[in-house]
């Protein structure tokens, strides 16, 4: 006897909010799966980043187990923050601006690129309503070991900006170019520990888009510019 014919299995995007201190057993899992003991956030060091700017704690969960999928934390920084501090630490510790358009990347963590997807498209109209205007972040750059290795005299800016077909030869940079980090600002060495990126970190500026037009997203209701931004989803 053939067995029942089941119903089809319906794909659903993550459901991405804000995250809040009953998800820290959920970040502290994904952060001791994608990081090192050198690297993973503490439980505290997380709670501070969520109680700091709760609006800029994003979290994309699965809507069938409610797995957390992916984090993303940011904080506001000046335009220039990157002349002022060396180390991805410092970059956490600077004074936060008066004013600024400009928002630095503390972490992104995932286990799915499909709940990192959802965190950017959840956040982009709320980006466009708040006047965020460019997102900072520091990246590993994981060829370049290898690469000094066969270049004994070349520098981690001279590979930080290698291109082949147009992209970054860097995996990593490739992948956030791909996401719409699309400058490098500048390459600073010992900027978090990792081996094959020899302590190198990549500062990373990606524009908003559509973020020229503060003054109209100011002046709409969220609801609206959701609806925008839905229509406009290959911009990301």
């Amino acid at each position: 006897m053939p067995p029942p014919d089941l119903p089809p299995v319906m794909e659903t995007d993550p459901e991405v909010r804000r995250l809040d201190a009953r998800d820290l057993p959920a970040l502290m899992d994904l952060e001791h799966e994608k990081w090192d003991e050198g690297q993973a956030a503490s439980e505290s060091e997380l709670r501070r980043r969520i109680a700091a700017h709760p609006e800029l704690a994003l979290g994309a969960f699965c809507t069938w187990t409610g797995r957390l999928l992916a984090s993303m934390f940011l904080r506001p920084v000046a335009e220039d923050f990157w002349r002022h501090a060396g180390t991805w630490a410092e970059c956490l510790e600077l004074p936060l601006p008066v004013r600024s358009a400009s928002l630095f990347g503390i972490s992104l963590s995932s286990r799915d690129v499909g709940g990192v997807d959802a965190i950017l498209r959840f956040f982009w109209p709320r980006a466009l309503k708040g006047g965020w205007r460019h997102i900072y972040l520091g990246s590993p750059v994981p060829g370049l070991g290898d690469w000094l290795q066969r270049h004994p005299l070349g520098s981690a800016d001279a590979y930080a900006r290698l291109q082949r077909a147009g992209l970054p030869a860097d995996p990593q940079l490739r992948y956030y170019h791909s996401r719409g980090f699309k400058e490098l600002v500048c390459v600073k060495p010992g900027y978090f520990p990792h081996e094959r990126s020899r302590d190198h970190g990549a500062i990373l500026r990606g524009t908003v888009p559509l973020s020229a037009l503060f003054p109209v997203w100011k002046r709409l209701p969220l609801a609206s510019t959701q609806r925008v931004t839905r229509q406009l989803e290959h911009l990301l």
